[in-house]
C-alpha cells in the first residue's frame, strides 16, 4: 500500500467579500428604496440556492489558497510557515473538513484530529469533565474511548483541581492545556495543530513538542502551523512555505525558515482602510498598527540606542471592557518580552469600560534595551477578567516589524563584545555596573 496519507492536488479556496460604496453628499429616497429592494431580491436568490449572502455594495473575489499540491506521507511531521494571510489556516481548515475547497481535490487516509484554534468546541458554562466529554465527541471518539482516556488526558492537562469547574474560570494556560490534551489523546492518523503555543508558558510548549514528538514516533502524520521558528525546527523535518494562497517552498525545515526569513517584508505600518476587513468583530476593530520613532513618524529601522513606540488605533462600536497585549518577536519566533496595557489603566479586570469612539494606544520601548536584530509584534485585544486566548476580539501575528541594529560607533558603545557568542540574545540592556577595592 501507498504511504501517501494527505494529496493535494492543484487545491483552491475562493471567497467572495463584500465592499460599501461611499455615500454621496446626497442620495434621492426612491434611489435607497430600488436598491434595498435589489439587494433583498439578490440576497433571496442567493439564500433559495443555498448561497453564502455576502453584504456589500460590490462584490470581490479573493482567493484564500491557489494551486496548492503536496503529498505527504505516513508519519511525517510537516511544518506550514507563512506571514499573516498566506493561507496557512485556510488550509488547515480544508484538509480537516471543515470547510470546502473551490477548485482541485484533496485526498486524505485516515482519522483526522484538529486543533486549529483553542478552545474550539468547548462550552464556557461546563465543566472541564465535561468538556472532556463533548469536545472528544467532537473529535470523533466513542465515550468509551474518552473514558478509557479520561485519566491520561487528566494528567497531561493537569487540571484535576478544577476538573469540576466550569472552564469559562479558567486560566488561558489551563484552557489550552486541556484542549490540547483531548486533541492529543484521540487515537488519529493524522494531528493538526494550528499555532496553540502561542498560549501557554515555556513548560507547557516543551510539554506539547513533546507530546507531538511522541505522535510522530508512534507512525502518526502531524502538521504544525507556528510562527515559532525554533519550535519548527525543533520538531519539523520537512515545511512547506505559503505566500499569498501559493505554495512557495517545500522541503527541509532549515532550508525553509531561511527562505520564509529572506522573503518576509517588513511592515512598519499596516491600516485597514475598508471596515469590514479590518481585524475584529462587533465589539471592537482595528483601524491601523505602526512603529514610530521619538518624532512620531513611521520607521523602517532603529538603532539600539533609539526610543521606539508601537501605535495602535482601533474604533469601538459598543462600551466594553478592552485590554491589549502586545508580544514581541525576534526572527526565529522566540518572545522576547510582553506587555499589557492594564498595567497603567488600573487593577486588572477593573479599568473603566471603553465608551464607543476612536481610539489610539501606543506602547513604548526605551533604547538601550533591544539587541541587534529583526522584531516583530503579536498583537491581542481582549475583555478582561478572561484570558487573552478565550475568545479574543483581535488576535494577529508579526502584525508590523522593524530592523534593530547598532551603529558600532566608537563613542559611547553599548555592550559591544570583542567577539562572537554564536547566538545572540534578543535583549541587551543597558546595565549599571560598579567596582570597587575592598580590601
Amino acid at each position: 500500500m501507498s504511504d501517501i496519507v494527505i494529496k493535494s492536488e492543484n487545491l483552491g479556496k475562493k471567497y467572495v467579500i463584500g465592499h460599501q460604496a461611499e455615500n454621496g453628499r446626497y442620495v434621492a429616497l426612491r434611489d435607497v428604496l430600488m436598491k434595498n429592494a435589489l439587494s433583498f431580491w439578490s440576497k433571496a436568490k442567493d439564500l433559495a440556492k443555498g448561497k453564502p449572502i455576502i453584504q456589500g455594495d460590490t462584490l470581490e473575489e479573493v482567493w484564500a489558497l491557489k494551486d496548492v499540491s503536496f503529498e505527504i506521507n505516513r508519519g511525517e511531521v510537516v511544518g506550514i510557515i507563512g506571514r499573516n494571510g498566506a493561507g496557512k489556516s485556510t488550509l488547515l481548515k480544508v484538509l480537516s473538513r471543515i470547510t470546502e475547497s473551490s477548485a482541485g481535490r484533496v485526498t486524505i487516509k485516515g482519522r483526522v484530529a484538529s486543533l486549529l484554534e483553542v478552545g474550539t468546541g468547548f462550552h464556557p458554562e461546563l465543566s472541564g469533565r465535561d468538556n472532556i466529554y463533548l469536545n472528544g465527541a467532537i473529535l470523533g471518539m466513542s465515550r468509551a474511548e474518552i473514558k478509557r482516556k479520561f485519566d491520561a488526558i487528566v494528567a497531561f492537562s493537569e487540571v484535576e483541581q478544577y476538573l469540576d469547574t466550569p472552564v469559562k474560570r479558567y486560566s488561558s494556560g489551563m484552557y489550552v492545556r486541556l484542549a490540547f490534551a483531548v486533541a492529543a489523546h484521540l487515537e488519529s492518523d493524522i494531528l493538526v495543530v494550528d499555532e496553540v503555543l502561542a498560549v501557554g508558558d515555556t513548560e507547557f510548549q516543551k510539554k506539547c513538542l513533546g507530546k507531538m514528538d511522541d505522535v510522530a514516533h508512534e507512525g502518526r502524520t502531524v502538521l504544525f502551523v507556528s510562527h515559532n521558528m525554533n519550535a519548527i525546527q525543533r520538531l519539523c523535518q520537512r515545511c512547506i512555505v505559503l505566500s499569498h494562497g501559493a505554495m512557495v517552498f517545500d522541503g527541509e525545515s532549515g532550508t525553509a525558515i531561511g527562505h520564509y526569513l529572506k522573503s518576509k517584508d517588513l511592515n512598519q505600518q499596516v491600516s485597514w482602510p475598508q471596515t469590514a476587513q479590518a481585524p475584529g468583530n462587533d465589539v471592537v476593530r482595528l483601524r491601523a498598527v505602526r512603529i514610530v520613532g521619538d518624532d512620531g513618524k513611521v520607521r523602517s529601522n532603529f538603532d539600539v540606542r533609539d526610543h521606539l513606540a508601537f501605535e495602535i488605533e482601533f474604533q469601538v462600536y459598543k462600551e466594553a471592557q478592552l485590554a491589549i497585549v502586545v508580544q514581541f518577536v525576534e526572527a526565529l519566533g522566540t518572545y522576547i518580552m510582553v506587555s499589557m496595557d492594564n498595567y497603567i489603566n488600573g487593577p486588572w479586570g477593573k479599568q473603566s469600560p471603553y465608551a464607543a469612539g476612536i481610539y489610539k494606544s501606543s506602547c513604548y520601548v526605551p533604547g538601550d534595551l533591544l539587541n541587534e536584530g529583526q522584531v516583530s509584534i503579536n498583537l491581542w485585544i481582549y475583555s478582561p477578567p478572561s484570558a487573552p486566548s478565550q475568545s479574543p476580539h483581535v488576535r494577529l501575528f508579526n502584525v508590523v516589524s522593524t530592523d534593530v541594529s547598532d551603529r558600532r560607533d566608537p563613542d559611547g558603545a553599548r555592550g559591544q563584545f570583542p567577539f562572537e557568542w554564536g547566538m545572540e540574545p534578543a535583549v541587551r540592556p543597558k546595565l549599571k555596573w560598579t567596582i570597587e577595592k575592598v580590601a
